[in-house]
């Protein structure tokens, strides 16, 4: 029998688990698209403790943690942004041995569910326009609606797609 999965708010006693879960996930979701440099800039960037601890604490980034049993397996993080009813979702990620499974739409539906209690009408992200994430967001309905190069430092960019979807219900 499976074991249960929760879906739980994330707080800075979660710091070291979120950065553990980065180490496995972003070299399988990333390794093709960037080189070892920048993939290991972008963790240390987004992922050090204190990067993470801005994000919570000055950024008000919302993070939460899906576990399965007692071991985590993925995680997301989203936060209000300088528009009516509009939110941005930072982060979701889950171990590539548990893609595939509807995590990623549980992690979604979580978040959804946040953000209309909070009168939002839009979830906007961010994605590496290489990542096969964009697919999973497709069929999750969010549309592409623009292309961003965003400088991250040390001659780096993001090359993303920006894309959105009205939130549900």
């Amino acid at each position: 029998m499976a074991e249960p999965l929760i879906i739980r708010p994330a707080d800075l006693d979660d710091i070291n688990t979120i950065g553990f879960l980065v180490q496995q996930i972003w070299p399988d979701a990333y390794g093709a698209i960037l080189t070892h440099e920048q993939l290991q800039y972008m963790i240390n960037l987004f992922y050090s403790p204190a990067s993470l601890r801005r994000q919570m604490v000055d950024d008000h980034h919302q993070f939460i943690i899906v576990e399965e049993g007692e071991e985590a397996i993925g995680f997301a993080a989203w936060s209000a942004i300088d528009e009516p009813g509009v939110f941005k979702l930072h982060k979701l990620y889950v171990l590539p041995g548990q893609q595939g499974k509807g995590l990623g739409k549980s992690l979604l539906q979580f978040i959804f569910d946040e953000i209309r209690a909070k009168d939002g009408q839009l979830l906007r992200l961010n994605v590496n326009r290489h990542n096969k994430a964009r697919q999973f967001y497709e069929r999750m309905g969010f549309v592409v609606t623009k292309e961003e190069d965003v400088p991250i430092g040390e001659g780096y960019f993001m090359n993303d797609y920006v894309m959105e979807v009205k939130v549900p219900g």
